[in-house]
């Protein structure tokens, strides 16, 4: 195999990740007949076709699937030397790319990414916002640096920061807003909405009521927290939200929110990165920051 570049190798990967030539150009920044070339250039090298082409996009051929293991192992090792090479220099500079959960991010970056600009001034963040168990597997890819989740996430492979503790509170309709708080039992009887799966806190949100996950006769799932703050206002349940998204999600919604008295229920949210990641003093230093910058000040309950 000869003349094989990374350049090609990122194509592929792009190619392979969103199974369409015109988005993987556009990721690319390159134009979809560049990249069209560029891979069929990369199948004459190897000697094989890497790629079945359809009407609704391409797939990866059964040694393409072996081939992109071996190709995402190089390019992982590449942008290891290269964090390698960063970390060498002693200050933080270059790309970060940063996952966070959608239950953290539209509440906290507000404000930490400008204060990471402000104290970082040559570094290029990159935000990554999706579910737990897909920034999981982009971190262990290599694809994201870091990420701020609910803690524990278990995985052996990755060191984790707490940044805070975080309580939940109860949102309900407006008119309920002089009944007394609901305890655990009563809450269970209670139509509760949740995120819809995949989310980690709908997950904290069962355990905190004991609950296994309901049927979709008993509940209403959606997508975000807006949405379950919105469903509440119109009367179709109650819902619990992090704290963090109090200010944001309710101000525009005839809800009620109801602090819970101890032992409050609360998520603990942290940052993880790589054990054997050549940033991990430079990704301590950024822990830190968003910690200072992101760590609520709670009212009493």
């Amino acid at each position: 195999m000869k003349n094989v570049t990374l350049r090609q190798f990122r194509y592929f990967e792009a190619l392979a990740k969103t199974g369409h030539f015109g988005h993987a150009a556009e990721i690319s920044a390159i134009s979809q007949p560049a990249l069209s070339m560029q891979i069929k250039e990369l199948e004459r090298s190897v000697g094989t076709v890497l790629f079945e082409r359809g009407s609704h996009g391409v797939r990866l051929t059964p040694f393409g699937e072996t081939f992109a293991t071996r190709v995402r192992e190089i390019l992982r090792a590449v942008d290891e030397l290269d964090d390698l090479a960063r970390a060498a220099q002693g200050r933080l500079a270059g790309r970060l790319r940063l996952g966070v959960i959608p239950t953290i991010a539209p509440y906290i970056l507000p404000s930490v990414i400008p204060e990471l600009t402000r104290h970082f001034p040559d570094l290029d963040i990159h935000i990554r916002e999706s579910l737990t168990q897909q920034l999981l597997l982009e971190l262990g890819a290599g694809a994201i640096d870091a990420a701020i989740v609910a803690l524990p996430v278990s995985e052996p492979a990755l060191e984790e920061v707490l940044l805070f503790s975080e309580p939940f509170v109860l949102v309900r309709p407006r008119s309920e807003a002089g009944l007394p708080l609901p305890d655990v039992e009563r809450l269970r009887e209670m139509r509760l909405l949740l995120l819809e799966e995949g989310h980690c806190f709908r997950d904290q949100a069962l355990s905190f009521c004991n609950m296994s996950a309901p049927s979709a006769r008993e509940t209403l799932d959606a997508s975000s927290l807006s949405t379950l703050v919105q469903m509440v206002g119109a009367g179709l349940g109650v819902t619990l939200i992090p704290d963090m998204a109090v200010d944001v999600e309710t101000r525009s919604a005839d809800v009620a929110v109801t602090r819970f008295a101890p032992p409050v229920p609360a998520r603990r949210v942290g940052m993880v990165w790589r054990r054997t990641s050549p940033l991990s003093s430079q990704l301590t230093e950024i822990a830190d920051l968003v910690r200072a910058t992101a760590e609520p000040q709670h009212p009493s309950t």
